[in-house]
């Protein structure tokens, strides 16, 4: 594995954000499911107020399975097509804050614009009690090919929720034709778009069958276990 790996974030609250195709939502089961084996409790919300081809809903089982708990649209996974959301999410958020070293984490899983509507109406909360906002982007999806793009649509989220992103998780993959040589040939533009928009890497994610690919020291990598759906 590689020398430095990714740490449990210091937040209660841990938002993941990115352009539709980013991978936002494997990044967000797969960290509930690393944060649960540090013995955390862990509460995954599904802020996907639509139907899209992959969404938090879709690992429900998986994620009960392994201890976390799932908040998520009322319509989820059904035919009806409605913005509702529980009012359940209000549970994740305490009268305590500023916690440095929280027992449990609360991720709200953001999808698309009218996700990042939704996360608005929390913002008070959650910049209230602490979060860490990450912003998931793949070079290999449309509209983000450009470090400036991504870095474009991030300001996007940042407006509709309301809130500040904290890092940049890169993500850059092509599925099942992943491999580590192009996971590493991926940081360049990783980098570029840390450097355009002044915030840190908190990762790159790896999602090969193979060895975990070669990164600098400085560069934290977190595995993924391929846990969504396939359309195709």
């Amino acid at each position: 594995m590689n020398p430095t790996t990714y740490l449990p974030p210091r937040k209660k609250h841990i938002i993941i954000t990115g352009h539709y195709g980013s991978g936002k939502t494997h990044i967000a089961v797969n960290l509930a499911l690393f944060l649960k084996k540090t013995g955390a409790a862990v509460t995954l919300i599904d802020l996907d107020t639509v139907n899209p081809y992959f969404r938090a809903a879709d690992s429900q089982s998986l994620l009960q399975k392994n201890g976390v708990r799932c908040i998520l649209p009322q319509y989820a996974n059904t035919n009806v097509d409605l913005p509702s959301l529980p009012a359940e999410i209000h549970s994740v958020f305490s009268r305590n804050t500023g916690s440095e070293s929280p027992d449990e984490y609360a991720i709200f899983d953001v999808g698309g614009d009218n996700g990042a509507v939704a996360l608005g109406a929390y913002s008070a909360r959650l910049k209230n009690e602490g979060y860490e906002m990450l912003y998931v982007v793949n070079r290999h999806r449309p509209l983000t090919a450009e470090p400036a793009e991504a870095v474009e649509i991030l300001r996007e989220i940042e407006g509709w929720s309301r809130l500040s992103h904290t890092a940049i998780v890169n993500n850059s993959n092509l599925g099942d034709l992943t491999t580590p040589e192009l996971i590493a040939d991926s940081l360049p533009y990783a980098k570029a778009v840390c450097n355009l928009s002044g915030l840190p890497l908190a990762f790159t994610a790896s999602m090969t069958e193979s060895d975990p690919p070669s990164l600098p020291k400085d560069v934290p990598l977190f595995p993924l276990r391929k846990v969504t759906k396939r359309i195709f």
